[in-house]
């Protein structure tokens, strides 16, 4: 039965990320069949980076031929889904602006479709996760960043140049702290990111001496160390996400009486530490709604493995090229 499942082609899914590029072929059913990564940083120039793509994609090409390879789809930072190419991306070792799509079209012999890794995401989501079935749904990544992607009346939300949704960059407090990369001054990624979160937690433990928080090592200040002394009682551990969980959730009861959607699905790693961040989120989402969005809009984690979110977002381009 395996082979009749695959009659109907695969895609090839590629995540670039900062530091490892990711990719997998897959199946209309999202499955990936076959998958592996490389380092992105390794590569100093765009062109030895697609060789090196190609070099480690192309037996897996091989392997699935007899079945046929339908596209290829790229999520990178900054990736334009109009233009194919990844404009002045901050985290990747290439300047400027690069015609990826165009590069690897010509390079694997396969059409590639690029779109930027928040809206990978998102489409992933759609197709093979938690929101299968919505026409209206906004996806917001909590990582090292704040990413997001939106979907209105079933279509991706891409604006007139390709850069709708950067919902991390909105300002959510006006003059507040500082954007370590963009140097914009109280945006939602400065809070809300695991970045942020870091940021919060140093500022916190030094106004708080008897935090436990202050016996971690400066370097090692992240959001699983927080989780960690959250759950071992640490008050102001705690305070960390129930400020980060007040801004975002602000700032989600704005996005909400922007478009109406029927759910916010939230991804990545901040996430972890679940009711310490959540609860304060949805109770000032709520909170800051005017009635007529009240307690409609569901607030739900993703339903893909984080490892493979990317590489699955990635493939749904091909089949829509």
């Amino acid at each position: 039965m395996g082979v009749i499942d695959l009659s109907m082609e695969l895609a090839i899914g590629i995540d670039i990320g900062g530091t490892n590029t990711k990719y997998g072929i897959v199946n209309h059913r999202g499955e990936i069949l076959d998958k592996g990564d490389i380092k992105t940083d390794a590569f100093p120039t765009i062109e030895e980076f697609i060789n090196g793509l190609h070099e480690a994609v192309s037996p897996i090409i091989e392997k699935y031929a007899s079945v046929g390879i339908k596209g290829i789809g790229l999520g990178a930072p900054n990736g334009n889904y109009y233009t194919g190419t990844i404009e002045y991306a901050p985290n990747l070792p290439w300047r400027g602006v690069i015609p990826i799509a165009k590069m690897i079209t010509e390079r694997f012999s396969v059409p590639c479709t690029l779109t930027n890794d928040a809206n990978a995401a998102a489409m992933g989501e759609m197709l093979y996760g938690a929101a299968r079935g919505m026409k209206d749904f906004i996806m917001i990544t909590l990582g090292t960043g704040v990413g997001s992607g939106i979907v209105s009346n079933g279509l991706m939300i891409y604006g007139h140049d390709g850069f709708a949704g950067e919902l991390g960059h909105i300002i959510v407090r006006p003059g507040g702290r500082k954007h370590w990369s963009t140097g914009a001054h109280g945006s939602l990624e400065a809070y809300c990111s695991a970045t942020g979160i870091s940021i919060t937690a140093k500022k916190l433990r030094a106004e708080n001496i008897h935090s436990a928080l202050n016996e971690i090592p400066e370097d090692k200040i992240d959001s699983r160390a927080v989780f960690e002394m959250a759950e071992k009682g640490d008050e102001t551990a705690k305070e960390v996400f129930r400020y980060t969980g007040q801004i975002l959730g602000e700032a989600l009861a704005n996005f909400i009486m922007f478009s109406s959607p029927e759910a916010i699905i939230l991804f990545g790693g901040v996430i972890k530490a679940g009711d310490y961040i959540m609860k304060p989120t949805r109770e000032h989402m709520e909170k800051n709604l005017l009635p007529i969005f009240q307690n409609k809009v569901k607030l739900v984690f993703s339903e893909l493995k984080e490892a493979d979110a990317a590489i699955l977002g990635a493939s749904a381009l091909a089949w829509e090229s």
